[in-house]
């Protein structure tokens, strides 16, 4: 597998999938300029200019959680994710999809916000309604991760995976330093190596 990376992107989710899972990959580094996010070649492999990028043999991918997913499935093994079709499986879905639709949809807003319109704007209301929205998810995860090792309980997860990656990004736009339970959580994620591995 080709991994299509640049710091701090969703990107981060597929490389600690592999590294929990332990497959081999590789990682691509690519420019993150807006410049080379536009040109012909890489919108060939992501047709709106994001990243990550996945390639397997002949299959190219976009989207981190339906990379995440699809690893799993295909190298997973069972592993990271309960059986399909019970109930613990549901949840596993629900987080997951939470941690990209609900969660990292603000943060998103706030970095992008931030990007294009540099120092003071008139927009700050519209800044400030986004970390309000991932602050609720914030207490939300607090309330969820109350009495558990992880999302799901005792077992870690790639919901948990898809979860740390928002919570990377929270810890920068949106801090959650006074929810207790959500901050144990997350020292037990960073202390993971394979997230250090992926972070890094």
């Amino acid at each position: 597998m080709k991994i299509y990376h640049a710091a701090m992107t969703r990107s981060i989710r597929v490389i600690w999938t592999c590294e929990e899972l332990q497959l081999p990959y590789e990682r691509v580094d690519i420019d993150f300029s807006p410049q080379f996010r536009a040109t012909p070649e890489w919108r060939r492999l992501n047709p709106v200019g994001k990243v990550p990028v996945l390639q397997d043999g002949d299959l190219t991918m976009f989207e981190s959680g339906a990379m995440v997913q699809y690893v799993l499935d295909r190298y997973g093994a069972g592993r990271l994710q309960p059986q399909r079709g019970t109930p613990a499986h549901a949840i596993y879905l629900q987080w997951s999809w939470f941690a990209e639709a609900t969660f990292a949809r603000p943060l998103g807003e706030v970095f992008n916000h931030r990007r294009a319109f540099p120092g003071p704007s008139e927009k700050a209301d519209v800044v400030a309604e986004m970390v309000g929205r991932a602050r609720a998810c914030c207490i939300a995860l607090d309330e969820a991760v109350n009495g558990k090792q992880f999302l799901l309980g005792d077992a870690f997860s790639a919901a948990d995976i898809m979860t740390g990656y928002s919570l990377f990004l929270a810890e920068k736009v949106a801090p959650f330093d006074d929810l207790a339970h959500l901050n144990v959580y997350w020292q037990r994620l960073t202390a993971r190596p394979a997230y250090r591995t992926a972070i890094g």
